[in-house]
């Protein structure tokens, strides 16, 4: 069984202030992310899921047409708990090797932007790396992720709207350009590569 506490945040509630209020990170984490883990608790007990960890259970779901709420709800708890490690403060430089692989800090930024912003109804936006692709920026709609396709991320911003409704209303593109901006931890970012 999951537990909200097996993915604690990693930082205080307050800590993103002023990009990111403490009333959004209550209802983004205690609520919308605790829901997830519940509705998953439920829909896998006594399945042959029950005992797989998240991500497996992520692999061996997609596409099965009898398993998308378990493959939506692990992926959505897999999704949160890989954004909510994305982000902090203090640390907002663009390592040189990502910007790099888009001809500057600039151009990487307004890349994803402009895949964010292309976004329509509810989705993630990705920062990921292939072997044979190397760095790449894409969109998954509603719960997809990239490690359901084999395709290791590196960076993500949630764009559902109970992501940033709170503090930005309808202006998402704010939300966009103050996450690359002010709330990226690259040292988780760095940390997780293994490139």
């Amino acid at each position: 069984m999951f537990n909200l506490n097996d993915y604690p945040l990693p930082f205080r509630e307050t800590e993103l202030e002023p990009y990111m209020s403490a009333e959004t990170i209550k209802f983004h984490y205690g609520k919308h992310l605790a829901t997830y883990i519940a509705n998953l608790n439920k829909l896998i007990a006594d399945t042959k899921y029950a005992n797989m960890d998240l991500r497996e259970m992520i692999i061996n779901s997609v596409g099965d047409t009898n398993a998308e709420k378990i493959f939506n709800n692990a992926a959505q708890i897999f999704n949160h708990e890989f954004f909510f490690n994305c982000m902090g403060r203090g640390n907002n430089a663009v390592p040189d090797i990502i910007s790099d692989a888009f001809g500057g800090v600039t151009e990487f930024k307004e890349k994803f932007k402009t895949i964010a912003n292309g976004v329509f109804g509810s989705g993630w936006v990705w920062l990921t790396h292939d072997a044979a692709k190397g760095f790449e920026i894409i969109a998954t709609k509603n719960a997809d992720t990239p490690i359901a396709h084999g395709i290791k991320p590196i960076l993500t911003l949630d764009l559902w709207e109970h992501a940033y409704y709170l503090d930005f209303q309808n202006r998402r593109a704010d939300f966009i350009e103050t996450f690359l901006e002010s709330l990226i931890d690259w040292k988780f970012v760095i940390s997780n590569m293994n490139i």
